[in-house]
């Protein structure tokens, strides 16, 4: 079952409305303009990130539309001078004329490569960049946290995650659970989240349920059926005590040192779910239980698990099956933020770009054509950027390109497979690849990432994933920065080409 989207056009920053009505008040309101949708950055001090959240896009962009109460506020709102005929556009704006190309989601992404590339009437894809931003940024970042659990906690183990009481409200709750199902874990304790996107539900019982227990006489059903049929029903209670008098003789104890509480609980427990019985076995004291033969039960563990505690459950070789992680996953605390940026990169056809001192903010000019290029062994090695007019690379031709951040070296490669990024989502009002379901999302994280060189996975001191772009668009770069220096570093330059080339300081 698919979720429908329940993000309104009004969940967005004021300063979309300003813009939009400055756009329209100069009449550039319908100007084609080119925007896209990056990070700078992996979270997690990793080398990889996994793309999520584009379903919810998706959905958002089908059903974009102001109501008549939306614009009645943004008329409470807007200062008094905004023109009548600007909240006539705004009853009639749509996305029917929005395109979308995007990665498939799940995919493993990297820094400067769009995730998303927004195109259409420059107020309306304005309009949409903090709802996109939104949608994008805490989905890719939990799925990438769940993935890098899923890498420390090795492909044998269970993950649950049982995050939703953690979580900062409850739409994160439920992004959450979505989000970490696929970045790799195997189930949650949100039945909301089972129910919405169909990830498998677990639970067992807490330390609430135990101690409400006092003694064996609040054990109403007494009697068990055989698993195998046809035979009559036992006297359950009655064999615990006789198994209990065995143990106790095996493990050196006393009946005495027995809680009659836990006892009770568990018999009840056992009794409703003799299938599928889970015993939560430290709400008094579980330190002392030392017998060869636990080895053989499935172990289930919990409190605080973080991606350092798995690593380290791992070098000890560790025997348990099954790991449930909560607030160290769905909240992020060592990254609160993917520090996803929308920014505008052509106008009219026309290149644009953000400069800037710092030199990772400055943004790459043009629309543009992402590749993946894969090595003889499969893996990718690195990704190149284009600008849309130039011809596709080949596999087995030599490629030039410049690494991002090294403009100043050529770098000379040839892959063994080529592959095209970013694919059209949503086209003329309509979604134009069918939705998939959370299942099959997960299916394609998982592979992405395994195609990935173990290499760039390392959860510490990996090595950083490579991203170049085409000679022709470092060229354009170059061009366009040479242009936009003050006039006292170009002295002898034209006036024209002193001054700043539309900086885009969204």
């Amino acid at each position: 079952m698919l979720r429908d989207c329940t993000v309104q056009p009004l969940l967005t920053d004021f300063y979309q409305f300003t813009m939009a009505y400055a756009y329209w008040k100069c009449g550039k309101e319908e100007t084609n303009a080119v925007f896209e949708l990056y990070f700078r950055e992996n979270p997690l001090g990793g080398e990889f990130t996994i793309f999520a959240g584009l379903q919810d896009c998706l959905l958002f962009l089908s059903k974009f539309q102001l109501t008549e109460e939306d614009v009645k506020y943004l008329q409470s709102v807007l200062p008094p001078t905004t023109e009548q005929g600007f909240y006539d556009y705004l009853r009639n704006i749509n996305t029917s004329t929005v395109t979308l190309r995007a990665m498939p989601e799940g995919s493993v992404v990297f820094p400067k490569v769009a995730l998303l590339e927004v195109e259409g009437p420059l107020a309306i894809v304005q309009i949409l960049e903090t709802p996109l931003l939104t949608l994008v940024n805490y989905a890719s970042l939990v799925a990438t946290n769940a993935a890098r659990f899923r890498l420390a906690a090795g492909s044998g183990k269970r993950l649950l995650e049982m995050g939703l009481r953690r979580a900062q409200g409850p739409d994160g709750g439920v992004s959450a659970s979505k989000y970490s199902y696929i970045g790799g874990f195997d189930g949650t304790s949100n039945v909301l989240a089972g129910k919405l996107y169909g990830i498998p539900l677990f639970g067992s019982m807490a330390h609430s349920y135990v101690t409400s227990f006092i003694s064996m006489s609040e054990v109403k059903v007494q009697t068990l059926k055989p698993a195998s049929g046809g035979q009559p029903a036992v006297d359950f209670v009655s064999l615990c005590e006789k198994w209990l008098v065995r143990v106790c003789r095996l493990l050196h104890m006393s009946q005495d040192q027995i809680n009659s509480s836990e006892l009770a609980a568990f018999i009840s427990y056992a009794v409703t779910y003799p299938g599928n019985f889970i015993a939560l076995v430290d709400t008094y004291n579980v330190m002392r239980f030392k017998v060869s033969w636990f080895s053989d039960i499935p172990i289930i563990i919990s409190n605080g698990i973080s991606e350092k505690d798995l690593i380290n459950l791992q070098n000890q070789r560790h025997e348990v099956d099954s790991i449930g992680v909560g607030t160290n996953l769905v909240t992020c605390p060592l990254q609160p933020s993917l520090g996803c940026v929308y920014k505008l990169t052509q106008v009219c056809g026309k290149a644009r770009i953000k400069l800037t001192e710092d030199k990772e903010k400055m943004t790459l000019p043009g629309k543009k054509t992402a590749y993946r290029l894969y090595g003889l062994d499969g893996s990718p090695f690195l990704d190149l950027l284009t600008l849309g007019d130039e011809p596709a690379p080949r596999a087995g031709e030599e490629i030039r390109c410049h690494v991002l951040n090294r403009r100043d070296d050529c770098l000379q490669v040839t892959a063994a497979r080529v592959e095209t990024l970013h694919r059209v989502y949503y086209q003329h009002g309509q979604i134009s690849e069918g939705l998939c379901t959370s299942s099959e999302i997960k299916s394609h994280a998982q592979n992405s990432l395994t195609n990935l060189h173990p290499k760039h996975k390392h959860l510490q001191d990996p090595v950083p994933y490579q991203v170049a772009i085409s000679l022709k668009l470092c060229d354009l770069l170059n061009d366009l920065t040479k242009e936009s220096k003050p006039v006292s570093e170009a002295p002898n330059e034209p006036i024209a080409s002193q001054l700043p080339v539309d900086v885009n300081g969204l």
